[in-house]
């Protein structure tokens, strides 16, 4: 008979802990199939990957990365499927040796923060600097540009000034009016009129008339319209032919003479001058 502990007391104690409640992994996936979602869902509202849901569903963490991200993962996808994940997480801290320690988090954390915001060399504000450098540098050309022009500018003032001196100045231009319209002819203005041709000078002062004059060989001396005020002289060595379109309107000096022949207004007049004495032909 042997004394001490009997072979059922050293068996070790048997783990009760699965029988106080199913897994992490089985109460997820029970909790979303009582909520009509399938992985796929559970997968694309949370953007956890369906290999870890269902590599979590089934009890395995390995593929999670690590107990931090594990326990990130197990949080989100009790909230999705509605469940309190502090229970699960007590669980599963439980039996992966307890919550894990923050501080190890925190390098891990930092390190991915810090990796994309490695950045190239700054150009922007390289640019800036040469356009500052490009700026200054047109600027000052410019300047000295100004100062190269106002000492030409002094230069040539003192030449101007010196040749003033020399060169008396040139009077300045009198405005004159404008001529008005001619007046008419007087006896005395053409009292020279040649003897030896027919001179015939016809005005408007009353208005205006077409005009048209020929010599004795029919070539046209002129045809157009004489404005009021204006007058035009024909001469020809044998005679003058006119035609006046308003005869009222123009005043006639045949020879030097002036004709008093007193024509209608609008009257067209058909006339011929030859040289002596003023007759209408």
């Amino acid at each position: 008979m042997s004394i001490g502990n009997s072979p059922e007391d050293e068996r070790p104690f048997e783990d009760v802990s699965e029988e106080a409640g199913p897994s992490v992994g089985r109460s997820l996936k029970d909790a979303r199939l009582a909520a009509g979602l399938t992985v796929d869902e559970v997968s694309t509202a949370t953007r956890v990957r369906i290999a870890i849901v269902h590599a979590i569903e089934a009890d395995d963490f390995a593929p999670c990365g690590g107990d931090v991200y594990a326990r990130g993962h197990i949080r989100t996808l009790a909230r999705e499927v509605g469940l309190d994940p502090a229970p699960l997480l007590a669980r599963f801290d439980a039996g992966h040796g307890g919550r894990p320690a923050p501080t190890p988090a925190a390098p891990l954390f930092e390190a991915e923060r810090i990796r994309p915001e490695r950045r190239g060399p700054n150009w922007t504000a390289a640019m800036v600097a040469a356009i500052v450098v490009v700026v200054g540098f047109v600027g000052f050309t410019a300047f000295k540009g100004g100062d190269d022009g106002d000492a030409s500018a002094k230069a040539q003032a003192a030449e101007g000034s010196t040749a003033s001196t020399s060169t008396p100045p040139s009077p300045a231009p009198k405005h004159t009016k404008p001529a008005g319209p001619k007046p008419a002819p007087s006896d005395s203005a053409i009292a020279a009129a040649p003897q030896d041709k027919v001179t015939v000078q016809v005005s408007a002062p009353n208005g205006r008339s077409w005009v048209s004059a020929k010599d004795h060989n029919g070539r046209m001396l002129f045809d157009g319209l004489l404005s009021k005020g204006e007058s035009k002289t024909f001469q020809d060595s044998t005679k003058i032919n006119l035609i006046l379109g308003d005869a009222g309107a123009v005043q006639l000096y045949v020879n030097g003479k002036k004709i008093e022949d007193q024509f209608q207004s609008g009257a067209v007049e058909r006339l011929t001058y030859t040289k002596g004495d003023p007759q209408v032909g």
